[in-house]
């Protein structure tokens, strides 16, 4: 919800071309509103500036384009930047404190376009609570799961998604889980988002050849018992990795594809045997954001689904749910009642307030691993995952939103639709 008092001092901050007070409501409205991100879009006759809400941008206002240059000049200022060089891009950071404290890291990056320079700052909470492994929507199968991997003495486990899909924040709520005072944690991020106590966390430099692969190999001369890597992108890192996992450690890491069964594919393509791949790996996670429906005016859906899609949910809620679930109210399977988004003040006329994950959890098994050193192709790994347990993205954001927590429209906005259960 707008805050109308803030909203409007920067309005006036605007019209009196108060840059510092600009600057200044600008980031605090963004960080009362939510905002992950904060974008200044020169236009040709104005600048707009947006938010990033829940995944979604919004306009939140507009200025006139002869006070754009002392703007950018003042977040420049503010991020130790180049005020003279508008040619080239460029990064930079600033911390602010909110009006309760907490401590934000904004990352800025400017960019030059044919109307003057566009910024983005990206906000980070430096003091953010760390959810519990409990909170962040893993049910039924998809948390037992990942629990079994988590009490493995050694193995890979692995987040796969999008840029922006809460990789991160699993990974900490993991590592939150399993620290403590008889392990030895290391972590080799970029950067380091959040600082834990009780772990020794590392942020890569590739201005000096300090990246993921150096930060490994170190890691493994520091005697660790669990070793999170930011992002296994190349064949050096997933080798070592590797490495590590043979030799008793459990290794945490992001990887980006699109879903938990072609994360095998991937892995296999940066030239890693199948042999390898089946021995190590111990449980690959997928997951996506979708936006969660406001509690304050979320109503039942009157218009009924449209006959091809209901078949499919049909078909994905009959693909053994009831058994992935243990506990789900069967006459939330039965009613197959979804709710819609309404809109009121408390989510800014939106429908949706928050956000949280659904997810797809496949736990390595001694059949998964037969039909990888099969070279069986990922179609037939994941038939033989879903009929032995495995929920999918698009099974677990059903069942959210038979619950009310999420909509249709949400999950199938970023869920594939799979063509076959068993």
């Amino acid at each position: 919800m707008i805050d109308n008092a803030k909203f409007q001092q920067l309005k006036e901050a605007i019209i009196a071309g108060n840059i510092p007070q600009l600057a200044l409501m600008m980031i605090s409205l963004a960080l009362d509103m939510r905002a992950s991100d904060i974008h200044i879009e020169p236009e040709e006759k104005l600048i707009r500036i947006r938010y990033r809400i829940d995944g979604s941008l919004q306009k939140i206002v507009e200025y006139p384009p002869n006070i754009h240059p002392a703007v950018v000049s003042r977040v420049k200022i503010m991020s130790n930047l180049k005020i003279d060089e508008q040619r080239i891009p460029q990064d930079g950071r600033c911390q602010v404190t909110s009006k309760d404290n907490r401590e934000m890291d904004l990352r800025v990056s400017t960019f030059p376009t044919v109307n003057g320079e566009k910024i983005v700052m990206r906000i980070q909470d430096k003091s953010r609570k760390i959810p519990d492994v409990t909170e962040i929507g893993l049910d039924g199968n998809n948390f037992k799961y990942l629990m079994e991997g988590l009490e493995s003495p050694n193995g890979i486990i692995l987040t796969s998604g999008p840029t922006g899909s809460g990789k991160t924040t699993t990974l900490y709520t993991c590592l939150n889980k399993i620290n403590t005072e008889d392990v030895n944690i290391l972590t080799i991020e970029d950067p380091v988002e959040i600082q834990m106590d009780g772990l020794s966390q590392s942020q890569v430099h590739h201005d000096i050849q300090y990246d993921f692969a150096m930060g490994m190999r170190a890691a493994l001369r520091q005697d660790p018992d669990i070793i999170m890597v930011g992002e296994i992108r190349d064949h050096e890192t997933v080798d070592i990795a590797i490495e590590a996992s043979l030799t008793g450690h459990l290794v945490l890491s992001t990887i980006h594809t699109n879903s938990a069964v072609e994360t095998l594919t991937r892995i296999e393509n940066m030239d890693v045997p199948e042999f390898l791949v089946a021995s190590t790996v111990e449980v690959i996670i997928a997951q996506r954001l979708v936006r969660k429906l406001c509690q304050s005016c979320k109503q039942p859906a009157t218009v009924p689904v449209e006959p091809l899609l209901a078949a499919q949910i049909d078909k994905a809620l009959a693909g053994g749910v009831e058994a992935k679930f243990p506990g789900l109210d069967k006459a939330l399977l039965a009613g197959k009642a979804f709710f819609v988004a309404k809109g009121c003040d408390q989510c800014n006329n939106i429908g949706y307030f928050g956000r949280m994950a659904i997810y797809e959890v496949l736990r390595m098994n001694n059949e998964i691993r037969r039909l990888i050193l099969d070279k069986a192709p990922s179609v037939q790994i994941e038939k033989a995952a879903i009929k032995l347990g495995m929920i999918t993205l698009e099974q677990d954001g059903l069942v959210k939103c038979l619950k009310g927590i999420t909509s249709l429209e949400e999950v199938y906005a970023v869920a594939r639709k799979v063509e076959e259960y068993v």
